[in-house]
């Protein structure tokens, strides 16, 4: 069965935002996407979760679309997130990054009203049916507080613009039902879920890591798919304990964020109500950055 989005297929990362005072640092922005093209990515997300979208003003988020867009100048695609639990809201950063030449749109399930699961089919029907570019439904429950269930996705799968799917439930059963019954191409949301989901089908991961070591994650995929299950495994090894305390020591971009700032490439602090990562947790991914063989900055050290 041929998957629908293929050209997603790899690494794709969900770039986070970078602040300086306040502001958004579109400057420091355009480095990060640069580093991304350097290290091969086939995809860039931007505006996701790793990059604080509930926190960026409406005009901040298109901003960061279209920038996004420009640096990547093609030598990437572009996936920018577009959700929200408005329709209305969703339809319209939907339609500007469309018009602004994104590649696909990341949309996350709506959040908080806790939608029944007719509702969620129509406000993904509703995108899919206003844009031309495809639609990547986002599934991560322990952020939205609703699941969309298999059977929800299965009657997605049907309609032409959904193209993806980007499997964050943390359910092996959930993510089989899906490839074995559709031709959704199906990305991990979870680093360290990427050889287990690569193993029954899906085809990349959206990945948090990747702003750190993108071309550790792409060369675990790269093997998988050359079928040199050895050395993905030893990647998948070796980045476990990385990706489980990007996402583990608290709330995700903070980590991420602190371990840039660790290595030399600071992206500025993150917005409220995140706050920085605290003192003795610092200390522990400190210590799981040195482990994995990273220079740290000698002020940090």
């Amino acid at each position: 069965m041929t998957t629908r989005a293929e050209k997603f297929a790899g690494l794709s990362v969900a770039i986070v935002t970078p602040f300086r005072d306040g502001q958004v640092d579109y400057a420091r922005l355009r480095e990060q996407i640069d580093f991304q093209a350097e290290a091969g990515v086939t995809c860039i997300c931007p505006v996701g979760t790793t990059g604080e979208s509930p926190t960026l003003t409406h005009d901040e988020h298109q901003r960061v679309i279209a920038e996004s867009i420009e640096a990547a100048a093609g030598r990437m695609l572009v996936m920018p997130g577009t959700g929200s639990n408005a329709t209305a809201e969703a339809l319209r950063l939907t339609r500007y990054a469309a018009n602004s030449g994104a590649d696909a749109a990341l949309v996350v399930c709506p959040y908080y009203n806790r939608p029944t699961q007719q509702g969620i089919y129509e406000h993904f029907r509703a995108l899919a049916e206003s844009v031309d570019i495809p639609i990547c439904v986002y599934n991560i429950p322990t952020r939205t507080g609703r699941n969309i269930e298999p059977e929800t996705i299965l009657r997605l799968a049907e309609l032409p613009g959904i193209g993806m799917v980007k499997e964050a439930t943390g359910s092996m059963d959930q993510a089989s039902q899906i490839l074995s019954s559709t031709n959704l191409t199906v990305l991990s949301g979870d680093d360290s879920m990427t050889l287990p989901l690569l193993s029954i089908g899906a085809r990349g991961v959206i990945s948090v890591v990747g702003n750190l070591v993108p071309a550790d994650m792409r060369q675990l995929i790269e093997a998988f798919e050359a079928g040199d299950l050895a050395t993905a495994r030893s990647f998948h090894n070796r980045l476990f304990t990385l990706c489980r305390d990007l996402l583990g020591l608290a709330s995700n971009p903070i980590p991420i964020k602190r371990a840039l700032a660790m290595v030399g490439r600071d992206t500025g602090e993150v917005r409220l109500p995140l706050v920085s990562l605290e003192a003795p947790l610092a200390d522990k991914l400190q210590k799981v950055l040195r482990a994995y063989g990273l220079e740290l900055q000698k002020s940090l050290a």
